[in-house]
C-alpha cells in the first residue's frame, strides 16, 4: 500500500494542473491531490523578482482569452478592479533603424521604397502562385513562402522565426499555424503602400490585461489559494522522483508514495517517461524537440525616455542583438520595479564601464525584460549573453551608452518553446495514446507538447478538460481540436463554462 492513496493525482501547479485541480474541487466527484517541487504555484508562468524589486516574467506572457470558464476562474482569484491593468498592444518591429508597427507583413508601407518593391513583388508572386496551387505546405517555410513571397520572407519572417525557434524554417510543420500568423490581404497592403498608410491591430491580442501586483505569477498563486491546503503538496515535499505506471505509484524525492488511480502529468513528457523509465517511451519521445529560454531584465534609473513611450512588446529580426523580443515591462505595472524612493546604487552604465558614484539614491525606474532562444541549431554565449544583451540594447536605440543600470536579471528555462517539427505529430498521436492506455493524461504546454494551445489560457483549459474527461467521459476540446478553438470570433469565442460530453458543432476528425 502507498503511503498516501487518491482518484486523481495532477503533478505540476502551473496553469494546466491547477486547472485540473480547480475543475476536480468543483465537481468534488474524486478525491485528488496536486503535487509541485516548486514552493509557489505558476510553473512556466511564474514570476521572479530580484534582491532590487525589479519583477520579471518566465518570458512574455499576457492574460487574452478562448473561454468563459478561465475567465470566470481568474475573476474568482482576482475579483477586484484594482488588481487588473488593461492595455491595448503597442508593438514594433525593429527593422532598420525603423519602428514598423506589428504585424509586420500589413505594414510595408513604412519600409524604405526599395524593400516596399521586393516585398511587394513577392506578394503579387505569391497571390498568383496561391490561385493555382493544390497542395499543401509541405514545412513552415513553404507556408511563409506562399503568404508572403520572398521579399518578406527574407526580410523578416525567415530571420525573425529563426530567431524565435532556433531552428529553421524548413523543419517546421505548418499547421500549428492558426491565428498564431497574420496572413496579408495584397489589395489592403497596395492600398497602404499608396496612401502611406499603416494597418490596424490584429490579433486576439490586441487587448490584454495584466496584474497590478506580484506578475503573472501572482495569478497563479491567488488561483492556488482557492484550493483547498490539504489538498496540495509544494515544495521539497512535492517533487517526483519515479512514477511505476503498473503499480500506479508515484514516489516523491523524500521517499513519500502516493497511489492512484488516474495520473494528470504536466511535466515536459520526455521527463514524465524517464521517470517512468519506460524505454520505449524514452525512444519515441526523442523525436519530439524544444529550444531552450533565457530571459533578461534590465532594470534602468531615470523617466522612462520618450522613445520608449507606451510600448508594449517589440520584435528584433536582425542580427544586431541577440534578443527575438524585448518586453517593456514597467509599462504592464507602476509595480513590476521598485518605487520612485527606493534608494538604488548603480551597477554599472550601459557601456559596461563603471558609474562615478556608486552611493545609493532615489528613482524613478523602468525597465525591459529580453528573450532570447537556445538549440543545438542556435548555440548562445551563455556566459557574455547578458552582456550581449545590453549591447544589444544600444545597437537597436533601446538604450543609452550612458545610461545607469541598477539591476540585472538573466534565468535560463531548459524546456522554452516546444518545436512544432516536422516529426511532432507522429509523435504525439503514438506517445500520448499509449500514456494514456495507462491512465496517465499527459497535458500542458510541455506536457502534450502543442504550442498552437500552449497559452495560459488554452494551458489551464487542458487541465479542466482532462479531469472533465476523467470524471465523465467529456470531450477534450483544446486537446483533439485547437483549430476550432482558436478560430472562434470574438462574439462566440468564449466557450461556454460546462463540460461538453456529445461532439456538438465540431469537426467530424479530431486531428491526429
Amino acid at each position: 500500500m502507498a503511503d498516501i492513496n487518491v482518484d486523481v493525482l495532477v503533478i505540476g501547479a502551473g496553469p494546466t494542473g491547477l486547472g485540473a485541480a480547480k475543475r476536480l474541487h468543483q465537481v468534488n466527484a474524486a478525491s485528488w491531490l496536486i503535487v509541485d517541487s516548486s514552493e509557489k504555484a505558476g510553473g512556466l508562468a511564474s514570476t521572479d523578482v530580484t534582491p532590487e524589486g525589479f519583477l520579471y516574467d518566465v518570458g512574455g506572457h499576457v492574460i487574452f482569452s478562448h473561454y468563459k470558464y478561465f475567465d470566470d476562474c481568474i475573476d474568482e482569484a482576482l475579483p477586484k478592479d484594482e488588481d487588473w491593468y488593461t492595455h491595448q498592444r503597442i508593438s514594433y518591429v525593429r527593422y532598420k533603424g525603423l519602428w514598423v508597427p506589428y504585424p509586420f507583413q500589413n505594414n510595408i508601407s513604412m519600409l524604405p521604397k526599395e524593400d516596399q518593391v521586393t516585398c511587394m513583388n513577392g506578394l503579387i508572386d505569391a497571390a498568383l502562385e496561391c490561385r493555382v496551387a493544390n497542395t499543401k505546405p509541405k514545412n513552415f517555410d513553404e507556408w511563409i513562402i506562399r503568404m508572403t513571397g520572398e521579399g518578406i520572407a527574407n526580410i523578416f519572417m525567415r530571420p525573425y522565426n529563426y530567431k524565435v525557434w532556433a531552428v529553421p524554417t524548413t523543419d517546421m510543420q505548418a499547421a500549428w499555424l492558426g491565428e498564431r500568423v497574420a496572413a496579408p490581404d495584397v489589395k489592403t497592403v497596395t492600398k497602404n503602400v499608396i496612401l502611406n498608410k499603416v494597418a490596424g491591430n490584429w490579433g486576439p491580442n490586441a487587448t490584454f490585461k495584466f496584474p497590478a501586483r506580484d506578475g503573472t505569477g501572482g495569478i497563479w498563486i491567488a488561483v492556488a489559494d482557492t484550493l483547498p491546503n490539504e489538498n496540495k503538496r509544494f515544495g521539497k515535499k512535492g517533487a517526483v522522483s519515479k512514477v511505476n505506471a503498473a503499480k500506479k505509484v508515484v514516489t516523491m524525492e523524500d521517499g513519500t508514495t502516493i497511489g492512484y488511480e488516474k495520473l494528470i502529468s504536466t511535466m515536459a513528457v520526455d521527463h514524465l517517461v524517464e521517470a517512468m523509465d519506460n524505454k520505449e517511451l524514452v525512444d519515441l519521445s526523442k523525436g519530439l524537440y524544444y529550444s531552450s529560454t533565457h530571459v533578461i531584465g534590465v532594470g534602468l534609473r531615470g523617466e522612462r525616455p520618450e522613445r520608449i513611450g507606451d510600448k508594449c512588446w517589440l520584435y528584433f529580426p536582425e542580427d544586431n542583438c541577440p534578443f527575438y523580443r524585448a518586453t517593456i515591462f514597467s509599462n504592464y505595472s507602476p509595480y513590476n520595479q521598485p518605487q520612485k524612493d527606493a534608494k538604488l546604487a548603480t551597477q554599472q552604465l550601459a557601456d559596461g564601464s563603471k558609474p562615478q558614484s556608486t552611493e545609493a539614491k532615489e528613482g524613478p525606474y523602468w525597465s525591459i525584460m529580453l528573450e532570447v532562444s537556445q538549440s543545438t541549431k542556435k548555440p548562445v554565449d551563455e556566459a557574455n549573453l547578458l552582456k550581449d544583451c545590453i549591447q544589444g540594447l544600444i545597437n537597436t536605440e533601446m538604450i543609452k551608452p550612458e545610461d545607469e543600470i541598477v539591476s540585472t536579471y538573466h534565468r535560463k528555462f531548459d524546456h522554452g518553446y516546444p518545436t512544432p517539427a516536422l516529426e511532432r505529430e507522429g509523435v504525439l498521436k503514438e506517445l500520448l495514446p499509449k500514456l494514456q492506455d495507462m491512465d496517465i493524461y499527459s497535458r500542458g504546454r510541455f506536457g502534450s507538447w502543442r504550442y498552437e494551445v500552449g497559452n495560459q489560457d488554452h494551458s489551464f483549459m487542458l487541465g479542466v478538460e482532462a479531469a472533465d474527461h476523467i470524471v465523465n467521459g467529456a470531450v477534450e476540446l483544446t486537446l483533439n481540436y485547437p483549430d476550432f478553438v482558436n478560430s472562434r470570433q470574438n462574439g462566440e469565442r468564449r466557450l461556454n463554462q460546462g463540460p461538453l460530453s456529445v461532439k456538438k458543432d465540431l469537426p467530424s476528425h479530431p486531428r491526429k
